[in-house]
């Protein structure tokens, strides 16, 4: 298992096109992706339950893999967040 905290930096945060971006970015991993956010755990592969966190910009998120390949996982989370998700 392993895991890391993010700064969302996108100005709208995380909605439905930066969702689908991360999602489409976590699905090939065959590892359950975890987002967790002010206590509470989501769906990472989920653009519902990425949405359903409610997460604006500025604000910190920690994802955590388990699983087959978890560190290429959490390695390609990096780079979509950092990339700006598409925005």
């Amino acid at each position: 298992m392993v895991s890391k905290n993010f700064l969302i930096k996108n100005k709208s945060g995380l909605h439905v096109r930066p969702a689908g971006i991360l999602v489409k970015v976590i699905q090939p991993f065959g590892c359950d992706v975890v987002l967790k956010y002010k206590d509470k755990e989501y769906n990472a592969k989920s653009v519902l339950g990425i949405m359903s966190a409610c997460i604006k910009a500025g604000e910190e998120v920690e994802f955590t893999c388990n699983g087959e390949n978890e560190e290429g996982a959490i390695k390609a989370i990096e780079e979509a967040i950092e990339s700006g998700l598409g925005e």
